[in-house]
């Protein structure tokens, strides 16, 4: 997800499970034992999954529960099936004065996307499109002007990142940006 300077995209709001309003919402954030707890607000996102849509209110939290790989949630007004179906496939975004801070070092996939890549020495290698998580390692989406390529985000390869200046330097080994 992009995010935005006021939200940080926490969840998505797979389906409706059972008759009472229960929402099945699959985690978007290192952090779900603070983000999804009885209390918390979080707000639906709108069509472009960035902003708050602006028709519905704040969502508050009244009862969470894991279940398989996310979270089952009651939400407060929410109280059958097709309340719930309404806000099927959608974002869940928290303000960012909510949000824990970063560890040394660590950084927002948002804060990655739109960044320029190049080799360390100096070739361009393209603009950082998206970012998959896989395993063992993250997966950057380069568009550049050989076409798309794929940059395992790993240290050996990654070699520095500078959000300021929105620039990453990579030292990939011979062949990777053939593929």
């Amino acid at each position: 997800m992009r995010g935005n300077p006021r939200f940080l995209v926490v969840g998505h709001l797979n389906k409706a499970h059972g008759t009472k309003g229960e929402l099945f919402v699959w985690p978007l954030t290192d952090h779900p034992d603070t983000t999804f707890v009885p209390g918390v607000v979080l707000q639906v996102a709108g069509p472009g999954g960035d902003e708050p849509d602006p028709s519905l209110g704040p969502l508050v939290l009244e009862s969470v529960r894991p279940f398989r790989r996310g979270y089952l949630v009651r939400v407060r007004g929410i109280t059958n099936r097709t309340a719930a179906e309404l806000l099927r496939g959608r974002y869940l975004l928290r303000p960012w004065e909510d949000v824990e801070p970063l560890e040394e070092g660590e950084l927002f996939y948002h804060q990655l996307l739109g960044m320029r890549v190049v080799t360390e020495g100096g070739e361009e290698v393209g603009e950082i499109v998206e970012v998959y998580e896989l395993r063992p390692a993250d997966l950057l989406e380069v568009r550049g002007p050989r076409g798309l390529c794929h940059i395992p985000f790993l240290e050996s390869i990654v070699r520095r990142v500078d959000v300021e200046a929105g620039l990453m330097v990579v030292a990939p080994p011979e062949g990777l940006l053939d593929l």
